[in-house]
Order: C-alpha cells, then sequence, then structure tokens
C-alpha cells in the first residue's frame, strides 16, 4: 500500500541549565498548530516488537498545579472516550467515567 500523505508533529523543548522544561512549543500543521506553547505533554507509543507502552511526560517548571490536576482529568476522560472507540468494551469504559467522575471529585474540579 502506498502511502498517500505523511504528517508531521513535533515537540521542541528549551531546557535550564538542569535539564527542566522551561519552555514547551509543538507544531502539527495539518491541525492548524504552528509553534503553539503549551505547558505539559503527555505523549505515549506503543513498541510492537517489546509489547509495552512508552512515554514522555513533560510539564514546564512554571505549570500551576490547579491547571496540571485539571489536564490530568481531561487527559484520563478523553482517554476513556479513546478506549472505548479503539474497543467497542462499553462496560469497561463505563468503569472508567466512573474512575473520571471520582477523580475530579476528590480533586473538587466539578465546582468550578
Amino acid at each position: 500500500m502506498a502511502i498517500l500523505h505523511k504528517s508531521k508533529i513535533s515537540i521542541d523543548v528549551s531546557l535550564d541549565e538542569n535539564k527542566v522544561p522551561e519552555k514547551l512549543h509543538w507544531t502539527a500543521q495539518d491541525g492548524g498548530v504552528n509553534n503553539e506553547e503549551t505547558k505539559a505533554v503527555l505523549l505515549s507509543v506503543w513498541d510492537q516488537k517489546n509489547q509495552e507502552s512508552l512515554r514522555i511526560d513533560l510539564w514546564t517548571k512554571d505549570m500551576p498545579l490547579d491547571e496540571m490536576k485539571v489536564f490530568f482529568h481531561q487527559t484520563l476522560s478523553a482517554m476513556t472516550d479513546t478506549f472505548q472507540r479503539a474497543t467497542n468494551d462499553e462496560k469497561m469504559a463505563d468503569t472508567m467515567r466512573d474512575f473520571c467522575d471520582y477523580f475530579a471529585e476528590k480533586l473538587e474540579l466539578k465546582k468550578k
């Protein structure tokens, strides 16, 4: 099968002297994103050979804690939707949604 189109997503990380991220910028031109600043990135890829997921988790040292909590909640919720679409396992997706609700409740995110 011939590849009809390639798309590139890039993440640029500016580090301080201790190699702690100070600035993060990302580009996904097919999505209309060009060198946009962000405070956090969570990236997972599947290593088929070793049957394991590999991760890059980055956040800037000035990422506010309250925003980090919201970021995690939204990421977990989005992963739940993706899990359901990928597996069609509605029962487990419902269980995951219950956890996301619990997570938000314990962090008092629903009050905002």
